[in-house]
């Protein structure tokens, strides 16, 4: 009786997003089993997407039915489950992006395989948003993404550059063979150090496993190892509202010269202090999308915003064309991980995609200068 009441509830809430239970359409939902719907009214998030995994419901066109549920805003009538309130209580009491945490996210996601993230990226392993104006597939449109951010910042021949977040080298490799400038890539994930090590042998770049609070201790100790400028692709996510000063303050005391700073990552509409508890716990944990408001007061005083941009469509392209390509491997990958990883992943860059179509999400290209400096 409970199921069937709760049922009737979900139907109402999702007609209101045009999406109906065992409908015939792209985006409906598939229900295979009727505990699904306590369980999601019960967990919200965390519930929908452990019952995605454990094969309770699917969607034809999982991406359509995420952009279909977040343009009808439905989460703003719906009481937020203990889970959610927990990780607000978390991150107002304490700081969940301490030094001491940096490298969870590194063991808990970008360490999970080179494997996995050869076979979804790239040639050169960007992850992060491309840049799809003109590109035909996805290794132009992200060595675009390249380009753009080394002539945002004026790379040139001896450019001591900084790359906070350098993933598995993608720019540092990039501006050296291009542009013959000097980077030091710093990252939280042995994984990605011990590849980006490999693909930069013989050029001139350092990539070092380190937090980006290490940066000040090393400018402190020796200050010929400033930068001429920074650049942090997709990284920020990981800092954490309470570090946002800090981060912005160590940019930069470690840049001098032109001092530009470009800042690529994902924000969200309005200022939060938590993560959704499903990205959290499977994805990204420690993790906490910023808002602009956020990001401007924690540069005040230290940084001008000279370019803002909103690349949400092209990453919404990006997702789908890395879902593409996980799909289209998943026969080689299946060896190391189940196909309830495979659920899980999927349901990952689905909600990606439909919250930057919907533009619940955004994604910022920010270029920044000194404050005060002469232009």
């Amino acid at each position: 009786m409970l199921a069937n009441s709760l049922k009737r509830r979900a139907e109402a809430l999702l007609a209101r997003a045009d999406i109906r239970i065992n409908g015939d359409r792209p985006w409906d939902l598939i229900v295979h089993r009727d505990e699904f719907y306590p369980r999601v009214f019960r967990e919200g998030s965390l519930g929908l997407g452990e019952s995605y995994m454990d094969g309770w419901w699917d969607s034809p066109a999982l991406d359509e039915f995420f952009d279909h549920l977040f343009r009808a805003k439905l989460e703003r009538n719906a009481l937020p489950p203990w889970r959610a309130i927990r990780l607000y209580l978390q991150s107002l009491l304490l700081n969940p992006q301490t030094k001491s945490r940096s490298f969870k996210v590194g063991e808990g996601h970008y360490d999970l395989g080179n494997d996995l993230f050869e076979a979804m990226l790239d040639k050169r392993m960007v992850y992060t948003c491309a840049c799809w104006d003109g590109a035909e597939n996805l290794d132009a449109a992200q060595e675009a993404k390249l380009e753009f951010v080394c002539r945002s910042i004026g790379a040139r021949p001896g450019m001591k550059i900084l790359d906070i977040g350098c993933g598995w080298a993608s720019f540092a490799k990039y501006a050296a063979e291009k542009y013959c400038a000097k980077v030091t890539g710093i990252t939280v994930s042995r994984e990605q150090a011990r590849l980006a090590q490999e693909k930069c042998s013989g050029l001139p770049v350092e990539i070092r496993l380190q937090d980006y609070r290490d940066l000040r201790r090393d400018v402190q100790r020796d200050s010929t190892r400033k930068f001429d400028c920074a650049v942090s692709l997709g990284m920020f996510e990981h800092v954490g509202s309470k570090n946002y000063r800090t981060f912005m303050e160590i940019v930069h005391g470690a840049i001098e010269g032109c001092g530009r700073f470009y800042l690529s990552c994902i924000g969200k509409n309005v200022s939060v202090r938590m993560t959704d508890a499903w990205i959290e716990k499977y994805i990204f944990p420690n993790s906490m999308l910023p808002s602009l408001k956020q990001i401007g007061a924690a540069t005040e005083g230290l940084f001008i915003m000279e370019d803002l941009q909103n690349w949400a469509g092209d990453y919404d392209r990006t997702l789908m064309a890395w879902y593409a390509n996980f799909k289209e491997h998943w026969g080689e990958l299946r060896a190391r991980y189940d196909e309830r990883f495979f659920r899980m992943w999927k349901f990952y860059l689905m909600a990606s995609a439909g919250s930057f179509r919907s533009r619940r999400l955004q994604v910022w290209q920010m270029l920044f200068s000194p404050d005060g400096a002469a232009h």
